[in-house]
Formats: structure tokens, C-alpha cells, sequence
């Protein structure tokens, strides 16, 4: 729990700091480059080499797709149920089957079951949400964004293929069985050290919490598939066909993430309902805090 507590700290942090003037508007974007580029992937690739390969990890790998089918023909349902526009269905369905499991993910999976939890959470992140934002993402984009450039097979490969933590992934895989060397495990232990608080401080200064009437609605059933239904559906499954493994709960406990920010970006350059997106997403946040620690007591 002092991880947590930490955690929280790190997040009040960037809240305060978007409040001084010498801080620039883009920081947030900045700190988020620097995650993207250095420290996951140093986490990955000081991680990934420790998993010991069986049938439990194809749970986190499966889980988050199974989670997107679901929850995708959900939305739809929902989405010719209430007659809403085309641009909240696109953000709804961008929004709600993918969960910020890598900026928020991993540090609450740090937070709540320690270090040797990590790699589990990395394989939901990279083989399923990841994945999902290059390829059903980009499906989303193409069929109900407006203004935006139609994705091609190959960028969306090329995509996959140049993110510095897939690489990362792919690069941990090939040298599993080779030993780092010292001065390398412990440059990667000091860069992968800094993903939590660089994480929750740019989480804290990118933080907007902009609502409408009109959102109202679509963000009250958005927020509470992501927050609350999605995870039960997911800890029902598990309970059902009798997983009960370390994999399996953070698994279940990624399936609570709330939207993904990296999706919600996606959505406001698609001209995707802006203001619905924004406050997904910062709410989504706001209120992981809470519903996070409530689905930990489940598993």
C-alpha cells in the first residue's frame, strides 16, 4: 500500500506542477516520450527474460481481446439503442475495449502486486491493448473518424513493428536465455525505476475533467462498462473456468484500467466527440483510484 500512497503522491505532483508558469503547456507530452522510449522499454527488457513460459500467460495475452469482442459489440448495441451519433459510437467504442494498461497499468500493477507481477501486465499491454489500439483502433478510426488519413495494412504493421516497446519485447524474447551483463541489468533497473513516477506526473499534468450535458449519458455507461463491468466480466470468466493464477488476477485486474490515453488521443485528432473523450478519459483516471482498490479486494 506505500507504493500506493506514492503513487498518488506522484499524480498530486504533476497536478500541482501544470499550475506553474514555468512549466510548459507540452510537458506532459514531453514525459510521456520519454516512458514511451526509454523507460518501458528498459522495464521489458529487464522483466520479460524472468517469465518462465507455460499456459497461464496465454491468460493475460487472450484476456484483453476477449474484453475488446465483448465490449465493442456492446457499445454497438448501446450505441443503436440510444440513437447516438456516429462520432460518440467511434469514441465510445475507441474508448471503452481499450484500457490504459501500460502508463497507468503497470505502475497500479507495481502498486498492488509488487515487481514479479510486472511481466504478466507487460504481455496484456504489449500482445493485446497495444495490438488493439494498432489494429481495431485503427479499424475504428477509418470507419468513423472524419479528417484523418485512411490507415493502410502496411502503416499499420510498420506501426506495430517501429514501437520502441514492441521492440523491446521482441528483444527480450531473443536474448531470454542470455544472461545481461552487470553494468546492463543495472542501467536497465535505474531507467525502468523511473516508469511510475514519470508516469503519474505526466498522468497528473495532463489531467482535464471538461464535461456537457451531452456527455452525460454516453460517458455515465462508457465509465461504468470500463470501470466496473468489464472487470467483473473478466474475474466471472476466470472464476468459471477455474483460473485462479497470479497471471490470471492481474489479468483481471487490467481488464479495470480506465481508457486508454494513447486511444483518447487518437480519438480527439478523429474529431471523435472531443469534449465526451476528454472527460473519459480524466475522469476514467479520477475514479480508477477508487474502483482499482475495490477490484483488488475481489481478486
Amino acid at each position: 500500500m506505500e507504493n500506493f500512497v506514492l503513487t498518488i503522491a506522484c499524480l498530486l505532483i504533476g497536478m500541482g506542477l501544470k499550475r506553474l508558469p514555468e512549466f510548459p503547456r507540452e510537458g506532459g507530452s514531453v514525459l510521456n516520450l520519454f516512458v514511451i522510449y526509454v523507460a518501458l522499454p528498459a522495464l521489458v527488457l529487464l522483466k520479460i527474460p524472468e517469465l518462465t513460459f507455460s499456459r497461464a500467460l496465454l491468460i493475460p495475452a487472450l484476456m484483453p481481446w476477449a474484453m475488446l469482442m465483448v465490449w465493442a459489440a456492446a457499445i454497438l448495441g448501446l450505441a443503436g439503442l440510444f440513437r447516438w451519433p456516429r462520432p460518440i459510437t467511434g469514441c465510445l467504442l475507441l474508448l471503452v475495449p481499450l484500457g490504459n494498461t501500460s502508463f497507468l497499468g503497470i505502475p497500479m500493477v507495481t502498486a498492488f502486486f509488487g515487481q514479479e507481477a510486472v511481466p504478466y501486465a507487460v504481455l496484456y499491454d504489449q500482445l493485446g491493448s497495444f495490438l488493439g489500439l494498432a489494429t481495431y483502433g485503427s479499424l475504428v478510426i477509418a470507419l468513423y473518424g472524419r479528417g484523418t488519413k485512411r490507415p493502410t495494412l502496411a502503416g499499420v504493421i510498420r506501426k506495430i513493428l517501429l514501437f520502441p516497446p514492441f521492440i523491446a519485447l521482441l528483444a527480450a524474447l531473443l536474448l531470454s536465455r542470455l544472461p545481461y551483463p552487470t553494468v546492463m541489468t543495472a542501467l536497465l533497473q535505474t531507467l525502468a525505476a523511473t516508469l511510475v513516477p514519470v508516469v503519474m506526473i505526466a498522468v497528473g499534468f495532463q489531467l482535464t475533467l471538461k464535461l456537457s450535458k451531452e456527455t452525460l449519458t454516453p460517458l455515465s455507461l462508457g465509465l461504468a462498462i470500463k470501470l466496473v463491468a468489464a472487470p467483473l466480466s473478466a474475474l466471472l470468466f476466470c472464476r468459471l473456468l477455474g483460473f485462479d493464477s497470479e497471471a490470471a488476477r492481474v489479468a483481471i485486474f487490467e481488464a479495470g484500467m480506465p481508457p486508454m490515453v494513447s486511444a483518447g488521443a487518437l480519438a480527439i485528432l478523429a474529431d471523435l466527440a472531443p469534449p465526451l473523450t476528454a472527460a473519459l478519459v480524466g475522469l476514467g483516471i479520477l475514479f480508477s483510484f477508487a474502483t482499482l482498490p475495490l477490484l483488488y479486494q475481489l481478486l
